[in-house]
């Protein structure tokens, strides 16, 4: 059944911590500085939702073999391309990442005319990481999206947390030599194709009259449902918009304008610091760092047209970009994760693994808990030193602060 959109509407504008932001930009020359396709994310989520980076290595894999994603089971392919992602820690899927091809995708949220779906299926953000370990161009990484939409859907709750939040899904992506603009709306799209200048995608439908692909069945479903009357030519952002847009939409209507404003500006001059200096834009609301959600990490790369030069993305792997290092990652021989930008995991016993799902304690409260711990035997350190029972040997005192560290650290591995 569909979850009439009122009760969603409702959600999403009367709650102060309703997700309201996700930004994408792509540049190419002539609007890059240098012959390169320049791509950045934003990724605005729950403040207090770990967000980590994940290198996976390239894989082979038996024939027939099944992959869980972060919901539902799907067919696994025979090879997989390595990928780096920057994902938020309890599911599958990614927020944004790129592969040892030079691609690169990031995704937002959306609400159309057509109801988002009750039950589980394949999350955006699962299709964005199935897209980036099984294609070498941005133009494959469109049909992996596309192939897996209409066979397994796209749905389930995007949120840790027991009250669902579902919504469906737009995405840029992006390789060395062109973008496309991906929006769907249910099993349906439409997807256009960006070969210079620059694009900026902001929780809302964006392709007009300019469609250079879509599902075969996106007319003719918009005309059966009283959307479009078959007169003219076919405005998609028009049709399946919703008629009146709740509060967080507008805002993100007001971002997408500030967007275009900023990479308008710099035409002709934007290199990767110029994106950096994009998503740090507070002013805009690109840069969140208030409310209950805030931009949780941050991605630029930087795709150089020449293809014997590598492919570089710059990735945060810590909350709000205007107080953060952007880290280059550059796939090669060598390539491993840095298990300082991971967190626990929880096998069986994973809130999101659990079914009825997130009803038990959640891995924030387990990894607070882990620290109250390590806290007490510092402070049961400290008594025994005071009491003169039982203290460390004190040739182990001037050393006691750097232990605890590297305690703090392990405990986040």
């Amino acid at each position: 059944m569909g979850r009439p959109w009122p009760e969603a509407e409702e959600m999403a504008s009367s709650s102060p911590d309703a997700p309201c932001s996700c930004d994408c930009f792509v540049s190419m020359p002539p609007a890059s500085a240098i012959p390169a396709v320049i791509f950045a994310k934003n990724s605005d989520r729950p403040r207090d939702e770990v967000q980590e980076v994940v290198f996976v290595p390239a894989g082979t894999h038996t024939p027939g073999s099944r992959l869980q994603c972060t919901y539902i089971e799907v067919e696994q392919v025979l090879k997989t391309n390595a990928v780096i992602l920057s994902r938020p820690s309890w599911l599958w899927g990614a927020e944004m990442g790129a592969n040892e091809h030079g691609v690169c995708i990031g995704n937002e949220a959306v609400w159309t005319k057509e109801p988002v779906r009750e039950g589980e299926a394949l999350l955006g953000m699962d299709l964005l990481r199935l897209a980036l370990e099984r294609s070498t161009s941005a133009q494959e990484a469109l049909h992996v999206i596309t192939g897996l939409l209409e066979r397994y859907g796209q749905g389930g709750s995007c949120l840790e947390d027991p009250a669902p939040f579902c919504y469906h899904n737009t995405f840029l992506l992006a390789d060395r030599t062109e973008a496309w603009v991906l929006e769907t709306a249910g099993r349906l799209w439409a997807a256009q194709r960006i070969q210079e200048g620059a694009r900026n995608i902001s929780n809302q439908l964006s392709i007009g009259t300019d469609i250079s692909a879509q599902h075969p069945e996106l007319q003719t479903h918009a005309q059966a449902q009283g959307w479009w009357d078959g007169q003219g030519t076919f405005d998609f952002a028009q049709v399946f918009s919703l008629t009146q847009q709740p509060v967080r939409m507008e805002a993100a209507k007001a971002r997408f304008l500030a967007g275009q404003g900023l990479l308008r500006q710099q035409q002709g001059g934007i290199t990767a610091e110029v994106m950096m200096g994009i998503l740090r834009d507070k002013e805009s609301g690109i840069c969140m760092d208030s409310g209950g959600f805030r931009t949780t990490a941050s991605m630029v790369s930087v795709l150089p047209q020449d293809p014997t030069q590598p492919c570089v993305h710059f990735l945060t792997a810590t909350p709000d970009p205007s107080r953060s290092v952007f880290k280059p990652f550059i796939f090669g021989v060598g390539v491993a994760q840095a298990p300082q930008v991971l967190s626990p995991t929880f096998g069986a016993q994973d809130p999101v693994r659990t079914l009825p799902r997130f009803q038990t304690q959640d891995q924030e409260q387990q990894l607070r808990q882990k620290q109250r711990d390590l806290e007490q035997e510092g402070l049961k350190a400290v008594r025994g030193l005071l009491a003169s029972e039982g203290a460390p040997p004190f040739q182990e005192l001037g050393s006691l602060f750097q232990a605890f560290v590297k305690r703090e650290s392990q405990a986040y591995l």
